[in-house]
């Protein structure tokens, strides 16, 4: 469906299900150079199961309307402005990789609207090499070969992720290249990217949660190490901390139990 966010005509994926403001609601953030399909499994379930599903393609990413962000914080305050558009009070917010940034400043700076956080693939700090970022800009297909390489820990996926004999690589690079192509105002590559390495507030934020938190990290994963979300971890009041056999794109290297550990986060006590 789409929603306008302050004049823009957003797109948010529902899982199939029409939206209803009085159900639960989990609002899924991508990454840099992804779009809201990176949740598919996830997303269905959960429509299918008693919940609303948000999950935009953030302003200026492929369906949406706007400005890309330049900041983490112009992004969280998008989230933020999205459940206003929807009519959301309190949701659920999952972020992986810098949507996972993005996640964590909006439930900072409005701890009274997330009732519960999931952290996919996170770090704090998240800092990009001045290498990645320099082709990131100038060589962008390039830097998709770079981050792709890092990015995966297999070939191929689980059936349920993708298909049977789905090449991760391949069908990785195609949606990169894909949302690159879907904004020729904007490096999109690069915004993101620098966006990431010049958030510092990671800590600060998480001072200000208030709701449980789940992070869901990699043991494979090459782009933001498990231990580089220790800081954050160690900030977190109600923090619990999920470490799967998968790489930084764990929704499609390990589709269940990434949704199965959701699923229970969002099941259990909130005490």
């Amino acid at each position: 469906m789409y929603l306008d966010v302050k004049g823009y005509k957003t797109y948010c994926y529902t899982g199939g299900k029409p939206f209803e403001a009085a159900k639960p609601t989990v609002v899924f953030i991508h990454g840099v150079l992804n779009d809201h399909s990176i949740w598919i499994l996830q997303t269905r379930y959960f429509a299918h199961h008693g919940f609303n599903v948000l999950a935009p393609d953030l302003p200026g990413h492929c369906k949406s309307e706007g400005e890309p962000p330049r900041s983490v914080e112009e992004a969280a305050a998008f989230v933020i402005a999205l459940l206003d558009a929807a009519g959301v009070k309190t949701a659920t917010l999952a972020g992986h990789s810098f949507g996972s940034l993005t996640a964590l400043h909006a439930a900072s700076i409005a701890p009274q609207r997330v009732a519960r956080l999931a952290l996919l693939g996170t770090a704090a700090p998240m800092k990009v090499s001045p290498a990645l970022l320099d082709s990131a800009l100038n060589q962008p297909m390039k830097a998709i070969d770079m981050v792709n390489t890092f990015s995966h820990s297999m070939l191929a996926p689980p059936p349920s992720a993708l298909g049977p004999g789905t090449w991760l690589y391949g069908g990785s690079k195609a949606l990169m290249r894909r949302v690159l192509a879907s904004n020729t105002q904007v490096n999109l590559f690069h915004r993101g990217f620098k966006a990431c390495d010049d958030y510092t507030a990671g800590e600060a934020a998480m001072d200000k949660v208030q709701c449980p938190v789940l992070f869901i990290l990699g043991k494979g994963d090459s782009m933001t190490l498990p231990k580089m979300a220790a800081p954050l971890q160690a900030k977190a009041k109600n923090g619990k901390t999920v470490l799967l056999q998968a790489g930084h794109q764990m929704m499609t290297e390990a589709p269940e139990e990434v949704l199965f550990a959701i699923r229970d986060f969002l099941q259990a006590p909130s005490a």
